[in-house]
């Protein structure tokens, strides 16, 4: 499940929680997603991943890459905060292909991950 989580103004913050399937991609994150497009014209995005990557579905991972693809020249900042090294590995070296900034985070870093995300 993903839930919003609340956030400033010109960031779009998530947690996932148990299973994570493509229903909670299209009905959370990109509806989210597209409101902040609309007003801010970018992506600031942070996601908290409170659940094992396993309790991913095959089927919500290729939503989030079409959601990615989908607005691939509105990212600015993507914070992912979870405990995986390899999460957090990937997250990282994204920046150097995607526009936008991407930075991995742990869990006792959320604090300091919305900051950044939000631009401050």
């Amino acid at each position: 499940m993903i839930e919003k989580i609340n956030a400033p103004e010109n960031v779009v913050a998530f947690r996932a929680i148990g299973e994570v399937t493509a229903h909670d991609y299209k009905t959370v994150i990109a509806p989210a997603i597209d409101q902040l497009v609309s007003k801010i014209n970018k992506i600031n995005f942070l996601f908290l991943i409170d659940t094992n990557l396993e309790n991913f579905t095959l089927t919500s991972w290729l939503e989030d890459a079409f959601i990615g693809i989908k607005n691939f020249t509105k990212w600015n900042r993507a914070a992912i905060v979870t405990d995986s090294e390899n999460a957090i590995s990937f997250t990282n070296g994204f920046s150097y292909i995607a526009p936008g900034e991407f930075r991995g985070f742990k869990k006792d870093s959320f604090d300091e991950a919305l900051q950044w995300v939000q631009g401050k």
